[in-house]
């Protein structure tokens, strides 16, 4: 019996020919693709991408509906609370302007925090 005989290099390049040959054979013998069904893919696939982009579309549309509700909501609620402040602000600052009714206005918050604590 005969051993492993290693191929050489014009071995090895014939081999790679033929096998190249071999694959362009095989595919000019493959048949022309149907230019109905091909068609018919091409609608398919424009379909979809349509579909898709109409899906996109109402969904960007969406976002930026929400986005516009939210905004303005914040603002009315900024508005609202501007209004309570401007309704609850008394007409005139009410500071202490000599220095006995500072320091009486320093100890009545000092025995409100002290009363709170307890």
């Amino acid at each position: 019996m005969a051993g492993y005989k290693i191929p050489d290099f014009n071995e090895r390049a014939g081999a790679a020919r033929a096998a190249k040959q071999a694959a362009l054979e095989k595919l000019r013998d493959k048949p022309e693709p149907d230019a109905a069904a091909l068609a018919e893919r091409q609608a398919v696939r424009a379909a979809r991408d349509a579909a898709a982009a109409e899906r996109r579309a109402a969904r960007l549309a969406a976002e930026e509906e929400a986005k516009t509700a939210k905004r303005a909501e914040k603002e009315r609620l900024e508005q609202e609370r501007l209004e309570q402040e401007e309704r609850d602000a008394p007409a005139e600052p009410a500071t202490p302007k000599t220095a006995e009714e500072m320091k009486a206005a320093r100890d009545a918050r000092y025995a409100a925090r002290k009363a709170r604590k307890k």
